[in-house]
């Protein structure tokens, strides 16, 4: 077997450090340092394909650029590369949606993957102009991704549900191959609708007992329902040569973090209504620095001022990929991952780690290397990429 990797595509900009927010709170000032242009994401996108990960995750929310846009329009700078495009059920009709990736698929040869988020802040979801509570938002996901294979398989559906309705909806082209649905979260709804609806169920970068525990609830909820899930798990990373270098970078970070920063978006990540982000805050208690490192290499310190995904892989390019066999010896497949800033990160993963996991037998570069053209994009961000 071999393990898959993807990147992640900084749609809410990027820097040498940190940028922040997410789950409700704005972008930090750092996300203006390398805006999110077309020139620079492509940038990024091109280093992943030439690199190996077969995906690219962008975000999505009032803090980042709209992710279907964005990437359809990166998609035209690359040729091999995925686009796990991040998106909300409550914004847009499920047909519309069903349609719109059948038109991505066509345009891009097949590269869309779909990462559908239930929206765990209501105060963001109204402004959307949603006004569902939490757990019925989950039932309107169920509803949409009923609707939504359905019209991928060339049925004609008639729904009448509790949110949503649909009256003979159909698609003229069905799309080939069909997108593989991702998905996350934490609460009971979450993992009765992954149970019965996705393709790969995503947890963010909890200690390994944790996500073990999770692997095992999904997987006897699918069971229940005559399926079988796949694993992932979204992670930042910084490796190095040297454990003592990734380290060092770490508590770089870690010194760029404003106090009153950290203090306005922990107070904003506390009104969360997701529990996969009460989870996350909680593994780094408060911020205190010397309590960062959670389990070895598996560090909380993105957490003080991110929502989301908060923890970071960080060492040695062989302590790092050990990390990675222990997530990958519960069960995890995919692995979803980032590093500030996502050019000079990918470089350092990609040429780091990727090739002792394939020395190994755990990974094969998934694309021809000799066809990848990553460096015809021009560099567009500052400084050079190592």
């Amino acid at each position: 077997m071999s393990l898959t990797f993807h990147w992640f595509l900084p749609t809410n900009g990027d820097s040498r450090h940190v940028v922040g927010g997410g789950h409700g709170t704005p972008a930090t000032a750092s996300g203006r340092d390398r805006p999110p242009t077309v020139a620079y994401l492509s940038q990024i996108a091109r280093a992943a394909e030439d690199l190996g990960f077969v995906g690219a995750l962008t975000p999505t929310g009032a803090w980042c650029e709209d992710a279907w846009l964005t990437t359809a329009m990166v998609s035209q700078n690359t040729e091999r590369l995925k686009f796990l495009v991040a998106f909300r059920p409550g914004f847009v009709s499920p047909t519309l949606a069903a349609q719109m990736a059948s038109t991505f698929q066509r345009q891009t040869g097949g590269r869309l993957l779909l990462n559908v988020v239930t929206g765990g802040e209501s105060h963001e979801q109204r402004a959307y102009g949603d006004f569902l509570d939490k757990d019925a938002r989950y039932r309107r996901t169920g509803e949409f991704l009923q609707i939504v294979r359905e019209l991928w398989e060339g049925k004609t559906v008639d729904l009448h549900g509790e949110h949503l309705q649909v009256a003979d909806a159909t698609l003229a082209r069905v799309p080939d191959p069909v997108p593989e649905v991702y998905f996350g979260g934490s609460s009971p709804i979450a993992g009765e609708i992954a149970a019965r609806h996705v393709d790969v169920y995503l947890t963010w970068g909890e200690p390994p007992a944790q996500v073990a525990e999770k692997i095992a609830w999904i997987r006897k909820l699918a069971a229940e329902q005559g399926r079988t899930v796949r694993f992932g798990i979204r992670l930042h990373v910084i490796t190095r040569e040297s454990s003592e270098q990734a380290w060092a970078e770490a508590n770089r970070l870690l010194d760029g973090f404003d106090p009153e920063t950290v203090a306005s978006v922990q107070a904003g990540l506390a009104r969360s209504e997701s529990a996969g982000q009460q989870r996350m805050l909680a593994l780094h208690d408060g911020g205190n620095r010397d309590g960062l490192e959670i389990h070895p290499n598996l560090w909380a310190g993105i957490g003080l001022v991110r929502g989301g995904a908060g923890t970071a892989l960080v060492g040695s390019h062989d302590e790092v990929a050990e990390r990675i066999k222990e997530y990958a010896a519960l069960g995890i497949e995919e692995f979803v991952l980032s590093g500030y800033p996502h050019l000079e990160e990918a470089y350092w993963f990609g040429e780091g780690v990727l090739p002792r996991l394939e020395a190994q037998g755990l990974w094969q570069h998934p694309f021809p290397r000799q066809t990848s053209s990553s460096a015809q994009v021009p560099f567009a961000g500052t400084g050079n990429p190592r």
